[in-house]
């Protein structure tokens, strides 16, 4: 997730640009630049950091000011290559007058970064986006609009552009697949930016182009091309957000915004990761010798918090996809532990922010005993990620709420991802069951929508148990990581008391708890352990306790034994946890909203605890 603002029109472009990234800087803070037009040749400014270090630059550097009217802007969440000033956006051509700057990935950038250096380019960054901009230059012969039309088609992947060039000062452009960018209207000028807030300062009316849109803007008229490069016509919306309502997509919270963006991170995690048909491209960019995988007769597993409850489901899918004997540890308790493992033993390591303390620490404990070592990690040139042999980042972009969301969901398709390539590796698993997997895999980002769909539902639900001091999660299998995770997402932000417990555990003490006022919440999706769970609430109902059950949607037996029935889709067993964890996420946040809690900054805790 990156920012991208672009300006044409008689205000000075850098100025609006420069607001513009300010009002993005949610969606990232690796590294910032600006591009404009001046005097008929490009001038770029780039900084490390967040916005203030570019925004000082430009004012404390007299050589540098900008003054044209045409111009592009970009602040990046990393995908592709440690932040740095070579990797920071803009990115030009051979010749530096055509400029991008890019918000996505492009999955096939390896394949066309290689033909266009044998065909002479030079390549400046480690980054996915140039590629784009020496396309562009490949098909450029005087009209950039042609250029770009013609680039966009070779590209895979997602990818919203705005692209600027020296030869045709007159013109931006503008470019949206499967990656948000809008266009703002204004009295002849107009803008494109990757959301509504960059623009709030100067205009109300946006058009929201489509996939596959390509917008020629000027001074005082736009042109929109479909994905059929016929000429259409968008409507302009008039918006009436606030400025801080606008950085939250419209949603009352960022944790909000955060569970609604589930289905488009996950699908950011495993694009370009999926082809089986050639083992030595499948997870190139976690640079692992397969040799590694071939060798290791142990998995360790250490994580906190949300990470750790991943990592529970990681110790399922690592044995059964990949025959790799797995532990999962709590990272503050792993080197305390008289540890043993040697160079045998892969320890993997799972942090949203790549700066936990008690994680980093077995991670440097486990590399003296010779182990090797994997990251799962959310934010490029994190320490956890400079300290691992290899890494696997998830494409989440920034996580502004503190209780985790869609980190969680990124962490469990990078675990579901690494078991099925290890598995693949060692010939645990066939390419054709692989394949099979990975439709199965692709067809999660819509199952989550549809659950995305009973928000109100499970507000409802939320309205007739907020006021509750005493909340008990149950599952079995891969569904007990859930209830865990169930829990720790209602007591982080609403304060009421929960616990999760493997539900056979609930006779061996948790059961002299209920009663009519205990809701119980059972995770009981259809699987081996199925009939299992049923006994369970059984049990709970035998003691008057209050059963909200999440189901595989086309279970009437469970809805005659629960007081409530939360139905996801159904889906392969081993991919429930995607499916079950939504509707536990929405319930906390609205029992939380309820009773007035601050669920984007809850009392007491850090989004990042880099502490012991």
């Amino acid at each position: 997730m990156c920012g991208i603002v672009g300006y044409i029109g008689n205000k000075t472009a850098a100025d609006v640009i420069l607001n513009g990234l300010k009002r993005l800087e949610y969606r990232g803070y690796d590294s910032s630049g600006i591009a404009t037009i001046e005097n008929k040749s490009i001038k770029i400014s780039r900084a490390v950091g967040k916005i203030k270090n570019l925004d000082a630059i430009i004012q404390n550097n007299a050589a540098i000011k900008f003054s044209g009217t045409v111009g592009v802007g970009h602040i990046r969440w990393a995908t592709h290559g440690k932040p740095s000033e070579e990797n920071a956006h803009p990115h030009t051509d051979c010749s530096g007058k055509i400029v991008i700057v890019h918000n996505g990935i492009i999955e096939n950038y390896r394949q066309l970064k290689k033909e266009l250096l044998s065909e002479g380019h030079k390549f400046r960054s480690e980054t996915d986006t140039e590629v784009i901009v020496h396309l562009i230059e490949k098909h450029y012969s005087g009209n950039i609009l042609s250029a770009v039309k013609t680039a966009v088609k070779e590209l895979k992947g997602a990818y919203a552009l705005g692209v600027i060039s020296q030869d045709n000062p007159d013109v931006l452009l503008g470019v949206r697949y499967d990656a948000p960018l809008v266009v703002g209207v204004g009295e002849n000028e107009f803008f494109i930016a990757s959301d509504i807030p960059a623009l709030l300062s100067y205009t109300k009316k946006f058009i929201f182009l489509e996939d596959g849109d390509v917008v020629e803007l000027k001074k005082d008229s736009y042109k929109i091309f479909d994905k059929s490069d016929n000429i259409t016509e968008r409507k302009i919306n008039t918006v009436e957000w606030d400025s801080l309502m606008a950085e939250k997509a419209g949603y009352k919270h960022f944790m909000l915004k955060e569970i609604m963006e589930q289905p488009q991170t996950i699908e950011d995690t495993f694009r370009g990761r999926l082809a089986v048909e050639d083992i030595s491209e499948f997870f190139g960019d976690i640079n692992i010798n397969p040799q590694i995988i071939r060798d290791i007769n142990k998995i360790s597993i250490v994580a906190c918090g949300t990470s750790y409850h991943a990592g529970l489901i990681g110790k399922f899918l690592f044995e059964s996809l990949s025959g790799i004997s797995t532990e999962t540890d709590i990272g503050s308790e792993y080197r305390y532990r008289d540890l043993i493992i040697d160079d045998k033993t892969l320890l993997i390591a799972i942090s949203q922010s790549g700066e936990t303390a008690d994680t980093i620490a077995p991670l440097r404990e486990a590399k003296k005993h010779g182990a090797k070592t994997l990251a799962i990690c959310n934010v490029l040139g994190s320490t956890i990620t400079r300290e691992s042999s290899s890494t696997f980042y998830t494409r989440c972009g920034p996580e502004i709420g503190v209780a985790s969301t869609k980190a969680f969901t990124g962490q469990l398709t990078a675990l579901y991802l690494l078991a099925l390539y290890f598995g693949i590796v060692r010939g645990k698993i066939t390419r054709d069951a692989a394949s099979k997997f990975i439709d199965t895999l692709i067809q999660i980002p819509r199952d989550i929508s549809e659950i995305l769909k009973k928000e109100n539902e499970l507000k409802s639900i939320a309205k007739k148990f907020f006021k509750k001091s005493h909340f008990l999660y149950l599952g079995r299998g891969l569904n007990y990581p859930i209830a865990l995770e169930g829990a720790l997402k209602l007591k982080e932000i609403s304060y009421i008391h929960a616990e999760g417990y493997a539900s056979g555990e609930m006779k061996h003490g948790p059961i002299a708890l209920i009663d009519e006022n205990m809701p119980v919440v059972c995770i009981a999706t259809a699987g081996r352990v199925y009939e299992k769970i049923l006994s369970n609430i059984e049990e709970v109902k035998a003691r008057e306790g209050i059963v909200i059950a999440v189901a595989t949607e086309g279970d009437e037996l469970i809805k005659a034994k629960s007081d409530y029935v939360i139905y996801i889709p159904k889906t392969d067993e081993a991919l429930y946890p995607f499916l079950s964890i939504i509707p536990l996420q929405l319930l906390a946040y609205h029992i939380g909203v309820l009773r007035g809690c601050d669920v984007d900054q809850p009392r007491n805790l850090a989004k990042s605890v880099t502490v012991e």
